[in-house]
């Protein structure tokens, strides 16, 4: 199989249409487009010229060399599972998938039908299709699955101009929890501490120009030293006071904000223990202040 192997894209949203777009300029031939609506398939059929564009993905997958199943989540198994039924997949064929949080194992009817297996994730959030830029420039594509849709999916995201990262299968879940608490639980992380300003006095359309100097500097510590010498603050100072004063003030005023700085608190305390310069006493003080949920 070659760089030129015909590309079929079934589910025409935002990852599906970004990719066929950015295959497409890069020379991979589009066979054809399937969608549970023919309208939005033919419209995306004719912005990368692939001559066939349907509802019935099967009437397209037989002679792809790789085959994307782009739909939401709860669909891809499913979709390929009706694919396979219809003897969609031909032996040898690369099928993946894009989700972040399900491994290959969803696309089993495909691997019984002989076809190579695996998922390429683009680690990056994805609005609308993107056609004015290449949104895979830099970023990073998670790869798993069986060695041959590994090596396709690789080879792939290196032409977007994508990082490949090879993942175990059973690690595919995690790895997405990962990113949904790197990004998804940083903008909570964000809002719970505009929160406490607010409360604390400060304008609330002030609050975000007051911590990002402070967001930026941590990350930047964090990816100049990582996470255990970036750490700085009362839990890895030992300061048993100050611990009790936030968990006092929040228990009287934002009492829904304990949980979370309870957990994190214990995750600060987790890194001071790498750290290893608080003795067992006061780790123990520490985390008996922390609040239990």
């Amino acid at each position: 199989m070659t760089s030129t192997a015909a590309v079929v894209i079934v589910g025409c949203g935002k990852v599906g249409g970004s990719l066929a777009l950015q295959l497409s300029r890069l020379n991979w031939p589009i066979k054809g487009v399937a969608s549970r609506r023919l309208g939005p398939a033919r419209a995306l059929a004719d912005e990368v010229d692939a001559p066939q564009a349907t509802t019935h993905p099967w009437e397209i997958t037989r002679d792809a060399g790789v085959v994307f199943i782009a739909t939401p989540d709860g669909a891809i198994r499913s979709v390929c599972d009706q694919i396979a039924r219809h003897d969609g997949f031909t032996p040898g064929t690369v099928v993946l998938h894009c989700s972040g949080a399900h491994s290959s194992a969803l696309l089993d009817s495909a691997a019984d039908s002989g076809a190579a297996v695996g998922s390429l994730h683009p680690l990056q959030s994805f609005a609308a299709i993107v056609r004015n830029q290449n949104p895979f420039d830099g970023i990073i594509m998670a790869v798993e699955g069986l060695r041959a849709a590994v090596d396709m999916a690789e080879q792939m995201a290196t032409a977007l101009g994508a990082r490949p990262l090879r993942l175990k299968t059973e690690g595919k879940t995690l790895y997405h929890a990962a990113a949904v608490v790197a990004s998804n639980y940083l903008v909570s992380l964000v809002d719970a501490a505009q929160e406490m300003l607010h409360a604390a006095g400060i304008p609330e359309e002030n609050a975000f120009s007051v911590l990002a100097p402070l967001i930026h500097g941590t990350l930047n510590n964090v990816d100049r030293r990582g996470t255990t010498d970036a750490l700085t603050g009362p839990i890895v100072r030992g300061d048993k006071e100050t611990v009790a004063l936030h968990v006092a003030a929040l228990g009287a005023l934002l009492p829904h904000l304990l949980p979370a700085y309870g957990s994190l608190g214990r995750q600060a305390l987790r890194i001071s223990r790498r750290k290893g310069h608080l003795s067992a006493d006061v780790l123990a003080a520490l985390d008996e202040l922390l609040p239990e949920y």
